[in-house]
């Protein structure tokens, strides 16, 4: 069902504790398991100390700040304000899997990334343990960088450990700061004790951005909000990456866009949007068919922008033209695709009990 922060917002025009099981996770390349990466957790008292008022009423819908950029019109991607980070992000972003974390794939995943930053797209998001992801991306990187909102993540909740992999993914990625670093796959409690004990995580993403080798820090989440709710309370994160398609609000109070979305707008945090087409699994026959409708709902959400994978230079352009022709969708067509994906919502969620 939509939920209430968007039935408001729709009169604007558009829709702008506990521990849960263990999943197994592979390890990173600090040796750390990605379980508590992968892992959900639920925070329903995550917004005390947040104006609760401000909290609950709908968000500003962010298609009201969108605008084309670049000179070529309507050719190029439009773009929205990433919170109160200031920065101008496209409204879709590559993602750092599929065709860029190919093996030996640098040429190939050049020539996308040169191919979508001519379209207006700006917003590059990777992680270490992403396949090859960050060496191929950095390949680009020496002509490129300038003109690309660059996002890397650390699996590891430690001090010690965050610093030995932003290290090494500078120098994968050829480049000598990340524009957004974040807490890759917050979901258990274990992840925040771990991430904001003395010698934890969130240490390192304060002295890095005081230095200046990292602009803003963020904190990424696929399931289980109430341990990301709670870090969001608790620390200034500039950003939230977070899962958004059809198939979240059947979740019921284990939704991100009901539980987490609402707070992380009211402290103004850059939000982006992850697993849109839930790796294709979406998809079906009779239900969500196309990307236009995964897309779009996405996007009229309250969100800055929405990270998708890319399979090939056709998949690239698909997306580029649905982006460019957006237009916010009403309340009632939201319902609508919510309703079709009901019936195979556990598969269009499949990240929150596979992972």
């Amino acid at each position: 069902m939509i939920r209430a922060l968007f039935l408001a917002a729709a009169a604007l025009g558009l829709l702008g504790c506990g521990r849960l099981l263990s999943l197994d996770g592979e390890k990173d390349e600090a040796g750390q398991s990605a379980e508590s990466e992968e892992q959900p957790v639920d925070t329903g008292e995550a917004t005390e100390g947040v104006n609760e008022k401000s909290a609950a009423e709908p968000v500003k819908p962010a298609v009201e700040d969108q605008e084309k950029v670049g000179q070529a019109g309507d050719e190029m991607v439009p773009t929205r304000t990433l919170g109160r980070t200031g920065a101008r992000v496209s409204i879709i972003g590559l993602g750092g899997s599929f065709l860029l974390s190919r093996e030996n794939g640098a040429k190939e995943a050049g020539a996308l990334i040169e191919k979508a930053v001519e379209k207006g797209v700006n917003y590059i998001d990777t992680a270490p343990t992403y396949g090859s992801s960050e060496v191929n991306i950095g390949k680009a990187m020496p002509r490129l960088r300038k003109k690309v909102f660059l996002a890397g993540k650390t699996k590891d909740r430690t001090y010690d450990g965050t610093m030995r992999l932003f290290e090494r993914s500078l120098k994968r990625l050829q480049t000598d700061y990340l524009d957004l670093l974040q807490l890759h796959g917050f979901h258990y409690w274990s992840d925040y004790e771990k991430a904001f004990s003395r010698d934890g995580a969130y240490r390192a993403l304060e002295e890095l951005k005081a230095e200046g080798a990292v602009r803003f820090t963020g904190i990424t989440s696929h399931k289980n909000p109430q341990v990301v709710k709670e870090a969001i309370k608790d620390y200034d994160f500039d950003c939230l990456l977070f899962a958004l398609n059809p198939a979240d609000p059947h979740d019921h109070d284990q939704s991100l866009q009901d539980e987490v979305l609402p707070l992380a707008r009211a402290k103004d945090m850059g939000t982006i949007a992850m697993k849109v087409a839930s790796y294709g699994r979406i998809f079906r026959s009779g239900g969500i068919e196309n990307m236009q409708q995964a897309l779009g709902y996405s996007l009229s959400f309250p969100v800055s922008t929405a990270v998708i994978g890319i399979s090939s230079h056709s998949e690239l352009e698909e997306n580029i033209k649905i982006a460019r022709e957006f237009k916010p969708l009403p309340a009632s067509k939201l319902k609508e695709l919510e309703d079709m994906v009901k019936p195979y919502k556990d598969e269009a969620l499949f990240f929150k009990t596979a992972w």
